[in-house]
């Protein structure tokens, strides 16, 4: 089974900076997509960077600009470097990973698979 674990969030002062990690485990022979979204109270999930299958990466226009996404592939970790925060990034973030892994009939197939979410909260 894939896995996502997050760390790296808490409190910030606005203008400041914070790093999401996102350490996947489990068999996954690819990544067909990758990403991070969040959620603010009362609010719907969006959309804050995502890399398609094709390789593009889009950041939503809220955070671009601000906010970087790193994969590093050795560790299989994911990364969002936010800096310039403000008040408004403040919400659950998630990490993303579509993959191909084994199942356990010995196939592969296709997986969605979410991070726990992690709290940011930007605040003076």
């Amino acid at each position: 089974q894939v896995q996502l674990v997050e760390s790296g969030g808490g409190y910030v002062q606005p203008g400041g900076s914070l790093r999401l990690s996102c350490a996947a485990s489990g068999s996954i022979f690819s990544i067909t997509q990758l990403g991070w979204y969040r959620q603010a109270s009362g609010k719907q999930r969006e959309l804050v960077v995502n890399i398609s299958s094709s390789g593009a990466t889009k950041y939503a226009d809220l955070v671009k600009g601000r906010f970087t996404i790193r994969r590093d592939i050795g560790d299989n970790t994911l990364f969002l470097q936010m800096s310039d925060l403000k008040p408004e990034d403040t919400a659950a973030y998630y990490c993303n990973l579509g993959v191909v892994a084994h199942t356990k009939s010995g196939g592969y197939r296709y997986f969605d698979v979410w991070g726990q979410g992690i709290l940011v909260t930007v605040s003076s």
